[in-house]
């Protein structure tokens, strides 16, 4: 990884440790919180409650944020789920995933209450585009509800209309039902299980009808759903501005030296505009790990396009998109990349760094 730890990971990932003061928290930097409480929202998926000793008030954020956490030596994102005027503490659900790559397992198996986390955050990839002509239209499956939630509690909350339709495997499975069917949403609120037990599994088509235009969509859930609404939205005339994502998992890493269709990588030049130092490229790293071997060090996180850590600015050259966080009319304008999987089809590329 990228950044420094602060704590040596040792044979348990959670370290007892004093907490900065709020007045000192800088969401740039890793930070202390402490387990206020955790639950179990559903068999496989435990809510926490992180925050600062003595009730300290948190760094603000909006809906669709994340945090990054520090889990076994590895960075994780998880979405904030509580209302965003309430920063008491921050709401996470984490998901236990046995074929994961162990973050979500050490969380739900040994996170305990009292037990101090290293954050940093929160950031946003995937907030809402407010005001709007048109109520939004928000989309969730499995685990991906943790921002679409916040979402509806915040426009709930500033009296704003919308529509929210949540998909699970089996009502089991899904994440804050007792609050989605409280009443707190009105009727915004639709549910459905791919099981068929007394619910009709979500028609994409259906609703994403004809694309009006002014409205927002939003989708988060996995990827075959967000690839499938994409496809679906822009068919019906959804304006491509307006369709917006966010990928709750991280989707197999691409290898570095083999390109889609194939074909070998090549190698290539960064140049670091305020310096003007140029950095080769090897066929078999990325810009990522070029720039760390000459001693400069970018945020990086999920390490194949997917959180937007290490997105940058590109000043003149022309990448080669490999992201799953950008839009096909963002990549189109090659005014930014994904340097932990993107890499270049020009022979150099002038990075705003």
């Amino acid at each position: 990884m990228t950044f420094k730890p602060l704590h040596r990971m040792s044979s348990t990932p959670f370290v007892q440790r004093s907490p900065a003061p709020a007045s000192l928290i800088n969401p740039n930097e890793w930070f202390a919180l402490q387990v206020l409480a955790r639950r179990n929202e559903t068999r496989d998926i435990v809510v926490f409650d992180l925050a600062l000793p003595e009730g300290a008030t948190l760094p603000q954020f909006q809906a669709g944020a994340h945090l990054e956490l520090q889990i076994g030596g590895r960075v994780r994102h998880y979405s904030l789920c509580n209302p965003p005027e309430d920063r008491t503490h921050y709401r996470i659900a984490v998901q236990r995933e046995s074929a994961g790559r162990g973050g979500s397992v050490q969380l739900c198996d040994g996170a305990a209450v009292g037990d101090t986390l290293w954050v940093r955050g929160p950031f946003n990839h995937f907030a809402l585009r407010l005001p709007a002509a048109r109520p939004p239209l928000l989309l969730a499956g499995g685990i991906g509800v943790t921002p679409v939630l916040c979402m509806a509690l915040e426009l709930t909350a500033a009296g704003l209309d919308f529509e929210l339709h949540f998909s699970g495997r089996s009502l089991e499975h899904m994440a804050f039902l007792p609050l989605l069917r409280s009443g707190v949403f009105g009727r915004r609120v639709h549910l459905y299980a791919d099981d068929g037990r007394g619910m009709a599994p979500m028609h994409l088509p259906t609703l994403l009808g004809s694309g009006k235009p002014g409205r927002h969509l939003y989708v988060c859930g996995p990827g075959g759903m967000i690839d499938a609404a994409d496809r679906i939205a822009r068919e019906q005339g959804w304006a491509g501005d307006h369709i917006h994502f966010e990928h709750f998992g991280v989707p197999p890493a691409a290898s570095t030296d083999v390109r889609a269709d194939g074909s070998c990588c090549e190698a290539f030049e960064v140049e670091i505009a305020s310096t003007g130092r140029r950095i080769a490229v090897a066929a078999d790293q990325n810009v990522v790990q070029a720039l760390a071997a000459a001693g400069v060090h970018i945020p990086m996180s999920c390490e194949v396009g997917v959180c937007g850590s290490c997105r940058t600015r590109v000043l003149a050259g022309v990448p080669d998109h490999r992201d799953l966080l950008l839009s096909p009319e963002e990549q189109a304008t090659n005014q930014e990349f994904t340097p932990c999987c993107s890499r270049a089809k020009t022979p150099l590329l002038v990075l705003d760094l």
